[in-house]
């Protein structure tokens, strides 16, 4: 183990100064608390919502066509980018129809 003295003063500016950059990094969560997870829509409530399967859901994150953020392995989307998708989403399920509909003549 190493030892390392250092003046009395010194400890205590090194204290005061830890202590303002807790209090900023508290402010700093403090305004952004609207931003939290219970805001963002996982996998799973995203498929349910959108009537598609996980496959789809990987497709469209693949292609760009659904933003997503990634926190370790689960990703987390935002409400308003799953609403901007949602009639792209219900077009291309009417195309689907269509050609099997086709098909079957």
């Amino acid at each position: 183990m190493k030892i390392i003295n250092i003046d009395a003063q010194t400890f205590e500016e090194m204290i005061e100064k830890f202590n303002v950059f807790t209090r900023k990094v508290d402010s700093i969560c403090d305004k952004h608390k609207d931003k939290a997870l219970q805001d963002w829509i996982d996998n799973q409530d995203v498929c349910t919502i959108l009537n598609i399967s996980k496959r789809s859901l990987q497709t469209y994150r693949d292609n760009g066509t659904l933003p997503y953020t990634q926190i370790g392995h689960k990703m987390y989307y935002k409400p308003e980018d799953i609403e901007k998708i949602m009639p792209l989403i219900a077009q291309r399920e009417k195309d689907k129809r269509i050609k099997r509909k086709e098909r079957n003549i």
